[in-house]
């Protein structure tokens, strides 16, 4: 059993992307449960429009994420949470309580740099009261080549949080396969690299 948080300080940083791919791509491998903690329902809307013979069960965790993760505790080989974007609200602080492995999605800016300095001040918090939280920084629509993206991966470090080998790239079909209710690995050869990096983070998750 692992169970897994996408939180973030920030919004826009890809939250709720990386929450559905991983979900659809630990389901592959073993039953899957994706709690939806963020008032702004965004996994309850996906998964009105995906299939659902292939796609993991998503249930509305806002009221009290911790009693969600409680009574799918045992019903899943791994549940994935996402969280709302503030770090502070009740679903957030629930959700790190019970957790094992906060990832905290970041983009390639100063602000979403700034953010992730309060995130880990708030996971060293929580591992007062839940001493067997990990976390993982996750540089999202990293774009390799653009001067800004190489300064943030080398600022990153500074943090406590370790950081992840595994960055994912800014790709359009992202956003296309949500649309479409599907995961990237769902998107044929246009999904390909992005499936690629969906798959490797997810080894380096249930490793952390």
């Amino acid at each position: 059993m692992t169970i897994v948080a996408l939180i973030g300080n920030k919004g826009g940083a890809g939250k709720t992307t990386l929450a559905i791919n991983l979900a659809m791509s630990l389901q592959q491998q073993a039953t899957t449960f994706l709690l939806d903690a963020d008032p702004q329902g965004s996994s309850l809307h996906w998964s009105a429009i995906v299939d659902s013979e292939v796609a993991p069960p998503v249930f509305d965790a806002t009221l009290d994420s911790g009693n969600s993760i409680e009574m799918h505790r045992d019903k899943a080989e791994h549940i994935i949470i996402d969280c709302p974007p503030q770090l502070y609200s009740p679903q957030t602080q629930e959700t790190l309580e019970h957790c094992d492995i906060a990832i905290i999605p970041v983009l390639p800016s100063p602000l979403d740099l700034w953010a992730a300095v309060a995130i880990d001040e708030a996971i060293t918090k929580a591992q007062l009261v839940n001493s067997n939280l990990q976390a993982l920084l996750v540089v999202n629509q990293l774009e390799p080549r653009t001067k800004l993206s190489r300064l943030i991966r080398k600022a990153l470090p500074e943090l406590d949080i370790p950081v992840a080998k595994t960055a994912i790239r800014k790709r359009a079909i992202y956003r296309a396969s949500v649309l479409e209710g599907k995961s990237v690995s769902q998107m044929g050869q246009r999904g390909a690299a992005a499936a690629e990096e969906i798959n490797s983070l997810m080894n380096e998750v249930i490793r952390v």
